[in-house]
């Protein structure tokens, strides 16, 4: 297969068949998250990909409409929808730069007085959600309508064993939220604020639905139905701090071998912004030490590779 040309009209369905039989053939795939009991339980060697063009058709390979543990990629759209109501308000709170950390750590915390490094860190999420519960009711419930919006799915839902199952493990989040409170980092009761991020957390989707979902930052803010959801300038901000942050602390290591803004999940998804173009989800749930999918970010390289679309 020739490699394209980023000018050229890309030919998606091809690239992805190659790319899962590459996949297929692919040793190691990591182990899936074991502390989750409903993520444990998923073979690592399960794998879909799905890429949707700006008009809406996707394309897809594998496992591409399995349902699966969205987890932190909900981070993304939790962030936009807050950064369209409150603007640049919300940089007071919470920052723009890689943690270096561990995504649950309580130590850099500390030293930055409660505001958190970034908005894919979960001190740096539940302060967003805390701001869109605060602006909004109901962070969690405003998510899913945008999310079963946004993919055309009316079915999308959260998982409630997922989401108590975080909760009977959340003791670091609440650490985190306790602590931000202690700096008036958190505006809303620390019970209700986790109750509200563990079901965002739990919400489940497929390749297609989350592809066809961060549509709006490959198309610069505007939304399915052609309305604004954000200005050109704030989705190029959405998309900048997921490069930068995206894939906790190896985002470094992402940037370069995939060269597109991305977010991954301990699920084992990832997706990923070409704008202008198209957006990608990719989910297959072994990981690697850092929490994100082995075989996901290999396939995003690959697809970076021979398409030769990436943001550089």
């Amino acid at each position: 297969m020739a490699i394209m040309t980023p000018t050229s009209s890309p030919v998606f369905q091809p690239v992805l068949e190659r790319i899962a039989e590459e996949m297929e053939r692919t040793p190691g795939r990591g182990r899936p998250a074991d502390y989750i009991p409903a993520l444990a339980v998923r073979d690592p060697r399960s794998f879909g990909m799905a890429v949707a063009e700006l008009d809406g058709t996707v394309y897809g390979v594998g496992d591409w409409r399995e349902p699966f543990s969205t987890q932190s990629i909900t981070k993304v759209f939790t962030l936009a929808l807050d950064l369209a109501r409150e603007g640049d308000e919300l940089w007071e709170h919470v920052g723009r730069e890689p943690s270096g950390n561990p995504f649950n750590s309580l130590v850099q915390l500390e030293y930055e007085q409660g505001i958190p490094r970034n908005p894919f860190i979960n001190a740096g999420a539940l302060v967003v959600t805390d701001r869109l519960l605060t602006r909004t009711g109901d962070a969690a419930g405003e998510l899913l309508g945008f999310l079963r919006a946004e993919s055309g799915n009316p079915a999308l839902d959260f998982d409630e064993d997922v989401a108590a199952s975080e909760a009977a493990h959340g003791d670091r989040n609440a650490a985190l939220a306790h602590f931000m409170a202690s700096y008036g980092n958190i505006d809303n009761r620390v019970p209700v604020l986790l109750d509200q991020y563990f079901r965002q957390c739990s919400l489940t989707a497929s390749c297609a639905d989350l592809a066809l979902a961060t549509g709006f930052l490959a198309r610069h803010g505007i939304r399915a139905d052609g309305s604004r959801l954000l200005t050109r300038s704030q989705a190029k901000q959405v998309n900048a701090v997921m490069l930068t942050c995206g894939t906790y602390d190896a985002a470094g290591d992402f940037a370069y071998r995939v060269g597109l803004p991305g977010k991954s999940g301990v699920g084992g998804g990832v997706i990923a912004v070409v704008p202008g173009h198209c957006t990608l989800c990719v989910w297959s749930p072994g990981l690697d030490e850092r929490g994100n999918s082995v075989a996901g970010v290999t396939a995003l390289d690959r697809f970076t590779t021979l398409t030769g679309l990436s943001v550089f």
